[in-house]
């Protein structure tokens, strides 16, 4: 009788550990989360795949709170499967959010290490549920857009900015590095659209770039390989290469950046019959505009999003350094100079 009861208890006991491992293997995993804020009061959404062979696709998951934890404790509790956010890959935030701030939840989520800091952050510029449910719709693909979307080897283009969770928590506690975040809305002819990037400052929005600023930050940051450009209406090119060198001085207690942007290109194709030096000179024209253009736009938001300020670290203590954005940046003088080369023009016969 005492070796059946002790039987009775081993298999039980057995029984119960695998029950317990299939609990804890059975985890919903999203590929993206959606943070809204509207007076006051959060939504979190979570774009989970489907994992069983007869129901594929994405569930959109929701609930609202007085902070992001309730509101993500809202799903927590009322989900059959346990939560896992290590695997996410894009954290998405409405506009009245990201001019809120985003210092909090990029601090919890990096101080809990429940979130990869390799997560991309990005920008929704149209209401978060309405931005789900029409990515999420049959008919435009397999529900796992929006992580393509932001893949280097899959659908991100130089014109999209691109920058991780980790990136945007160093900015904040930084006096002289700012970062821009890609704004995204669902596309008409295709799942998504790129609207251009936030300029944000200590973690709040503060300005935006559209898609061509984008891509010349890029060119600037030395992330725009295979980026395209058009010249004037007389070219396209194709960026190869970039390079870009500093020199960095105090005159009159006035901060003077000289920069040379040094860019390799291939020309695809041509309108009329330019010759290789209008390209070129024309090319360098238009990339001083835009990038002086935009410098101007950093200065009046008090927003280093080149990081200049690294370059002046070593000449100001830092009481000064701290005053960076306000004293210094906005009288900053930035002297660019950009040099293009012609790699190659393929099957183009250019004079």
């Amino acid at each position: 009788m005492k070796v059946r009861i002790m039987i009775s208890l081993i298999v039980i006991g057995l029984l119960g550990g695998c029950w317990d491992n299939k609990d804890i293997n059975h985890r919903a995993l999203p590929i993206a989360m959606g943070i809204s804020y509207e007076q006051g009061s959060y939504e979190i959404y979570l774009d989970i795949p489907k994992v069983s062979e007869s129901d594929q696709g994405i569930q959109v998951i929701k609930a609202k709170g007085s902070s992001i934890s309730s509101a993500f404790d809202q799903i927590s509790m009322n989900m059959e499967s346990q939560v896992d956010l290590l695997h996410l890959k894009v954290i998405l935030v409405n506009k009245a959010f990201a001019i809120h701030g985003l210092n909090e939840v990029t601090a919890s989520f990096i101080r809990s290490r429940h979130v990869s800091p390799k997560t991309v952050i990005s920008i929704c510029d149209e209401p978060l549920d309405q931005f789900f449910k029409k990515i999420n719709l049959l008919n435009n693909g397999d529900g796992k857009e929006i992580y393509d979307f932001f893949q280097k080897n899959a659908g991100w283009n130089p014109e999209i900015a691109y920058t991780p969770l980790w990136k945007v928590f160093r900015s904040i506690h930084s006096y002289t590095n700012d970062v821009v975040l890609p704004i995204i809305e669902s596309g008409e002819t295709t799942a998504i659209q790129s609207k251009g990037a936030g300029i944000i400052k200590n973690g709040r929005m503060v300005g935006r770039l559209n898609n061509d600023q984008t891509l010349l930050y890029n060119v600037f940051d030395g992330n725009s390989l295979d980026g395209k450009i058009e010249v004037m209406g007389k070219a396209t090119v194709q960026i190869a290469s970039t390079r870009i060198h500093h020199e960095s001085k105090f005159v009159d207690n006035q901060p003077v950046l000289n920069s040379r942007l040094i860019l390799r290109v291939i020309i695809l194709d041509v309108i009329g019959e330019p010759s290789m030096e209008v390209i070129k000179t024309e090319l360098q024209s238009l990339l001083q505009r835009i990038l002086n253009q935009i410098f101007k736009k950093i200065q009046s938001v008090n927003a280093d999003i080149f990081g200049i300020g690294q370059h002046f670290r070593d000449d100001l203590p830092r009481t000064e350094l701290a005053k960076w954005r306000t004293k210094y940046l906005p009288e900053a003088k930035i002297n660019l100079e950009v040099k293009t080369t012609i790699r190659n023009t393929g099957n183009l016969k250019l004079h």
